[in-house]
């Protein structure tokens, strides 16, 4: 049943009051940025926590950076783990070592450099947490090496998409949604990001999360991020590609093939919805992510949160991670 206004306004009162509500989050303080290389990339990231402790890797998606989980690390750290926040290609001090290059952006490439992150950096087995472009990476790592992510808690849910067949037309409002999508798929959309990606960027960030008060200093924080110089690049084949309208990496044909029968994740999870997503509020029925994760370990509808959920509610990410791993 579609939501009146008036219903969404009275949710999005609720949510506010919960957020409200919430004790204040701990925050580490913000280390500096290390540098591991890959076959591909240079990768940024940041660390938490003892060396030697199991290692826990929280992926952001679009269009944030490792910010917004800068609430989740404190009471995984007490526990004992190491955490790992990488800066995805495209975002941050992470470069391509080849100048040359073509700078793509498919599903299964921000996967694969999930792997080749672990791997350079000696780890075998590993957990992992992510929302929008970072749950997919690790959604698509857990079906390709179910051996290497052993727990994962995945906001928003099974979020692998079909790269191989054209999508027909959705109802009006879903397609509202997604004019980001489209505006990227444009000329204009390239110039337009070029020229304001801040202000295209702020505007996603209230729009997708209307219950949340974001601040000129929260946005401060990130900004930096999307100066990257492969940002727009990067930006616009993933959503170029995801829509059939531009071509994915030779090496990864198959892969995409094989991702886009949408695999089942067979990896303990914990899906975490937000109540309060601008992309409309998660439904209650969990026969959906029950079909797509066959080792569902809970699902949650999370309170206060929009779709940056980490940053909204980072106490639900790290429960969460500690009860798989406990």
């Amino acid at each position: 049943m579609t939501s009146t206004r008036r219903d969404f306004i009275k949710t999005a009162g609720m949510a506010v009051a919960t957020a409200k509500s919430l004790k204040p989050r701990m925050v580490m303080a913000q280390p500096s940025v290390k540098i591991v290389q890959t076959d591909v990339l240079e990768i940024a990231y940041e660390e938490h926590g003892p060396s030697d402790g199991f290692p826990i890797i929280l992926v952001h998606g679009f269009p944030y950076d490792v910010r917004s989980f800068d609430g989740v690390p404190p009471s995984l750290v007490d526990a004992g783990y190491r955490v790992l926040l990488p800066y995805i290609r495209g975002y941050g001090q992470t470069r391509f070592l080849d100048l040359a290059a073509p700078r793509m952006a498919e599903q299964a490439a921000i996967a694969q450099d999930l792997i080749d992150f672990a791997d350079a950096l000696g780890i075998d087995r590993f957990a992992a947490a992510g929302f929008d472009w970072g749950n997919r990476a690790i959604c698509i790592a857990a079906i390709l090496n179910p051996d290497r992510v052993t727990a994962q808690v995945a906001c928003g849910g099974y979020s692998v998409q079909d790269t191989i067949t054209p999508g027909g037309p959705a109802p009006a409002r879903f397609e509202a949604l997604l004019w980001y999508q489209w505006y990227l798929n444009t000329e204009r959309g390239i110039r337009g990001l070029t020229e304001n990606r801040h202000d295209i960027i702020r505007y996603l960030w209230d729009t997708w999360s209307p219950a949340w008060n974001y601040s000129d200093e929260d946005y401060a924080r990130s900004a930096p991020s999307f100066d990257n110089p492969d940002f727009v690049d990067i930006c616009v084949h993933s959503y170029r590609h995801r829509h059939v309208n531009a071509p994915g990496e030779q090496r990864f044909l198959e892969v995409e093939r094989r991702l886009a029968e949408r695999p089942r994740i067979t990896t303990p999870a914990i899906v975490l919805r937000a109540a309060q997503s601008g992309f409309g509020p998660p439904s209650a029925d969990p026969s959906g992510d029950q079909a797509r994760f066959s080792n569902l370990r809970g699902r949650r509808i999370v309170e206060g949160a929009g779709h940056d959920l980490p940053a909204h509610r980072p106490d639900a990410v790290a429960d969460a991670l500690l009860e798989l791993l406990a």
